[in-house]
């Protein structure tokens, strides 16, 4: 049992490091959003790469937002039904859940965008737009990176439902993880 203490603590200090890349990229989305806004409106210039930039941010913040989501237990569910469920059955839902859908659907979304940024490097694929970001295959890779991410999650999600059901951590009232430690 103690090795599932150590790998639960080690997957959730990697969700959580995930989670700080998302918000480090919220912050620079939103410097980015307020330079295009100031930049388009006061002096009357537009930058296609900047306006790019943002939705490559967007993506950053959402795919690494979903594994810090899933061991902090934001993640959509019917909670209508789980807040008032009992500990052991909280943790029989995250379990079955983790093995039979985080992770097939993280490996599913690995492998596909696996392929989807080397075809995109391979290709040179940039932005089509004049001024617009070169080595689009940069953002793609982003997919497969977050997939590994997403499947570490959904194990850590295992790991702690195990955890739960030793009787040696219990779920937070209302809310299914940890947050960030």
């Amino acid at each position: 049992m103690r090795w599932i203490i150590k790998l639960d603590e080690g997957l959730g200090k990697l969700s959580n490091l995930c989670g700080w890349i998302a918000i480090v990229a919220l912050i620079l989305m939103t410097a980015n959003v307020f330079y295009d806004v100031i930049t388009r409106y006061v002096f009357n210039d537009v930058s296609i790469g900047m306006q790019e930039m943002e939705w490559h941010l967007y993506s950053v913040v959402f795919l690494f937002g979903i594994p810090y989501a899933l061991r902090s237990d934001g993640h959509v569910r019917v909670d209508v039904f789980y807040n008032n469920w009992g500990q052991k059955a909280r943790a029989w839902v995250n379990l079955v859940g983790a093995l039979l859908f985080v992770i097939p659907f993280a490996y599913l979304i690995g492998t596909y965008g696996y392929s989807f940024a080397i075809d995109a490097y391979q290709m040179g694929e940039g932005s089509g737009d004049p001024g617009g970001l070169p080595h689009r295959w940069i953002i793609k890779a982003v997919i497969p990176l977050t997939a590994i991410f997403t499947a570490t999650a959904g194990l850590g999600m295992a790991t702690f439902a195990l955890r739960v059901l030793s009787g040696e951590k219990q779920y937070e009232e209302g809310h299914g993880g940890e947050g960030l430690a």
